[in-house]
């Protein structure tokens, strides 16, 4: 993933943030000789302080060979996209179908080393971990071996602890544009309400001026 400067996260407290609202994302595994890589969609929860992201996939699932002979994945996750019609983008002097067309988002991935979680109670803790993530207001039981209700689910899912080695975290949204430049962005994001503008619209606006080399 290609970074410029005025895309980069100001620091590891951003992304994190970020991060701590979305939780699904990618599994990028590399591929046995020969094979293409899998791509896994999963949610998965993320801990800062323990720098890993837990998740659980089914135990048929054909990644497994694969990444038991590469531990060595990536965590992607993308969201607070947007396509920026042309026009918007113009430069102050130029008209605007001279404009140039592109699209903002946030990327976060997280390159991590692997630990498959075979043991039973293991799994019961991770599951819960996962579920205390998402269910924080509890209303479903505690997994634990050979206890009802999940208990005997248990054996037809493999756990993943995913170690967090190093981050690449993008926040594109023309943060070196022009001040004119920018403004008309943030109102043509208001004015035009998709589903994702809004989030579209605070990231730029919050990150104005963080590239010292605006212009």
């Amino acid at each position: 993933m290609l970074i410029h400067p005025w895309d980069a996260a100001r620091d590891d407290a951003e992304w994190q943030q970020w991060l701590g609202s979305h939780d699904f994302g990618q599994l990028a595994v590399n591929g046995l000789p020969g094979e293409p890589p899998h791509v896994q969609p999963l949610h998965f929860a993320y801990d800062a302080e323990r720098g890993e992201a837990v998740t659980h996939l089914a135990r048929p699932n054909p990644l497994w060979p694969a990444l038991e002979a590469n531990p060595d994945v990536l965590l992607s996750v993308v969201d607070d996209y947007v396509y920026v019609p042309g026009p918007w983008q113009a430069p102050p002097d130029a008209p605007p179908e001279h404009g140039v067309p592109t699209s903002f988002y946030t990327a976060v991935q997280l390159r991590c080393t692997a630990h498959v979680v075979d043991d039973p109670a293991e799994k019961a803790a991770l599951l819960n971990r996962q579920v205390g993530h998402f269910q924080p207001e509890s209303g479903s039981a505690s997994a634990a071996v050979d206890e009802e209700p999940y208990g005997r689910f248990l054996s037809g899912i493999r756990g993943l602890r995913l170690e967090v080695v190093s981050v690449r975290a993008k926040f594109k949204y023309a943060s070196h544009k022009p001040e004119q430049v920018q403004d008309r962005l943030v109102a043509e994001l208001a004015a035009r309400g998709g589903s994702r503008d809004a989030a579209a619209r605070e990231h730029q606006l919050r990150r104005r001026g963080v590239w010292s080399g605006a212009r």
